[in-house]
């Protein structure tokens, strides 16, 4: 089991969920999925496959073609890569509860070093999809007071 998929793992009770355990796929590739979530509220879920896992950000409004849209992206925990075919219902109750189905697929490259634009908090990307292309920014944004920290806001734009 891999400690990256531990925080995800904390907040499903799989005997409920049809979500995937997870850490059964080795982890190479370039794949990326943008999911389209009803839960609490409507958003997107933005996820890369990142070695052995997907990183994800949850986009409230979604992505939007128009580079003078900058949207918020919150940084969640990692996501097993089973999840980029992922679609289904979460039932209610459950952590994220609602309908998922894959907006968006296709591969993704970095423009610089990943963990090292991940770190900084300027990450530049590549993604050919079935409606995104083209290069992408995720840019961190710094804490207000009191915010917290363990969940990142960046901003997502093209």
């Amino acid at each position: 089991m891999t400690p990256k998929l531990k925080a995800y793992r904390a907040k499903r009770e799989f005997s409920k969920t049809p979500e995937p355990v997870g850490g059964l796929v080795a982890g190479e590739g370039n794949r990326f999925v943008v999911h389209k979530h009803h839960a609490t509220a409507d958003h997107y879920d933005l996820r890369l496959q990142v070695g052995d896992v997907l990183k994800s950000w949850a986009v409230p409004r979604g992505p939007s073609l128009n580079p003078a849209d900058k949207r918020l992206a919150v940084e969640t925990e990692d996501h097993p890569l089973e999840y980029i075919d992922f679609e289904g219902v979460i039932p209610e109750g459950e952590y994220g509860g609602g309908p998922m189905i894959v907006w968006d697929t296709g591969t993704w490259a970095p423009m610089d070093d990943v963990e090292k634009s991940l770190r900084t908090g300027s990450f530049k990307f590549r993604l050919a999809g079935e409606k995104l292309n083209g290069g992408w920014m995720l840019a961190r944004l710094k804490p207000k007071p009191g915010e917290d920290e363990g969940k990142s806001n960046w901003l997502l734009f093209k």
